[in-house]
C-alpha cells in the first residue's frame, strides 16, 4: 500500500470513527495556514478554506483560481480532500497549489476533520 493510498484509507476510516468535529486547527494545519485562511472571505496567497468542505473545486468567491482547478470537476469531500492533500499536483495538474503534499496519513485525517468545521 502506498502512502497516498494509506492516507485516503486513514481519512475514510477516521471519518467513520470520528463523529465529532475538530474544535481547533491541528498542528499540521500550520503548513496550510502559510497560504490559506480559515476565515470566511479572507483569501491569502490561496483561497479561504471557510466552507470549503462540500463545495465544488474552484468555485469559491473572492479568489482567482487556475483554469485547471475550475475545470477539475471535483467536489471537496473526504476522499477527494485526502487525495488532494496527499498529492495536490497529481490530483489537479496545472493548479496554482505549490505545496508538495502531506506525507503523514494522520495529518491528512486531522486536516480533513478540521476543514469540516470551518464555517
Amino acid at each position: 500500500m502506498t502512502w497516498k493510498t494509506a492516507a485516503i484509507a486513514a481519512v475514510l476510516m477516521g471519518a467513520l470513527a470520528h463523529d465529532t468535529a475538530a474544535a481547533e486547527a491541528p498542528a499540521a494545519f500550520r503548513q496550510c495556514a502559510a497560504c490559506h485562511s480559515p476565515a470566511s472571505g479572507a483569501p491569502g496567497i490561496g483561497p479561504s478554506l471557510a466552507r470549503v468542505y462540500g463545495s465544488k473545486a474552484g468555485s469559491r468567491p473572492g479568489y482567482n483560481y487556475s483554469a485547471k482547478m475550475v475545470q477539475s470537476g471535483l467536489t471537496w469531500d473526504d476522499p477527494t480532500l485526502a487525495r488532494f492533500l496527499s498529492d495536490p499536483k497529481g490530483t489537479v495538474p496545472g493548479s496554482k497549489m505549490a505545496f508538495a503534499g502531506l506525507k503523514r496519513p494522520e495529518d491528512v485525517l486531522a486536516i480533513v476533520a478540521y476543514l469540516k468545521t470551518l464555517r
